[in-house]
């Protein structure tokens, strides 16, 4: 009985000090769209979970391939979010004058959706190597038609591969394509543009903290 209550005390006092910590570590990875919500996602697990994202932009899956084990350090993460896709669909031409020089009539795809399918799936083989954390999928959100190089129709192929992948490898997915639709059409910048307002990241960050939420659970 004694070493029992003992044996309490000391995991009371490690927990106290922060030597053991009940807290999920999650790592997002991903774009503009990520980098928006994650703060929301923060705030939603603030004092349960540890959100941190990748540092900048993680751009399309060629540039996920080059810095994929800086961003996975040596942190011991509890759970892997991730997401390619809108910089992968991107057309771009260097004489375009859209921002980032997009430009879906004179352009070139950055990557079609057959390479891209081939790229997710060497990124989640480099990942499953590197940690053993649940991983999850963040499909790719709404391209309004407007957009200057992007195709309106081209996520929903994207994503249709990246599913297919994620399947083979039994890796856990958030689609979140068909409420970007409807969270864009109220709360999107415009019909140019595939970002969001404050209030639309909140939204998305919703969709986002409540399968983390699950997941959380399932790993507790």
């Amino acid at each position: 009985m004694k070493k029992t209550i003992l044996s309490a005390l000391i995991i009371i006092t490690l927990c106290s000090s922060g030597l053991i910590s009940n807290q999920t570590n999650i790592l997002i990875i991903g774009d503009s769209i990520s980098i928006g919500y994650t703060p929301f996602v923060q705030e939603y697990f603030k004092g349960k979970a540890v959100v941190a994202h990748n540092p900048g932009n993680a751009q399309h899956t060629g540039t996920g391939l080059e810095k994929i084990d800086e961003w996975l350090g040596d942190k011991d993460w509890d759970i892997v979010q991730f997401n390619w896709g809108l910089w992968d669909l991107a057309y771009r031409h260097s004489d375009a004058k859209a921002y980032g020089n997009r430009d879906k009539i004179n352009g070139k795809v950055t990557f079609t959706v057959d390479e891209y399918a081939a790229n997710l799936d060497s990124l989640v083989t480099l990942i499953k190597s590197k940690t053993d954390a649940k991983l999850i999928f963040v499909t790719t959100s709404y391209v309004p038609e407007e957009e200057a190089g992007r195709f309106s129709s081209d996520p929903e192929k994207y994503n249709a591969a990246a599913m297919a992948v994620m399947k083979k490898h039994d890796v856990g997915i958030n689609d979140i394509y068909k409420k970007s639709v409807k969270i864009h059409k109220k709360y999107g910048i415009g019909s140019n543009d595939v970002h969001y307002s404050p209030a639309g990241y909140k939204k998305l960050g919703e969709a986002i903290s409540r399968l983390l939420e699950k997941e959380i659970k399932a790993i507790h």
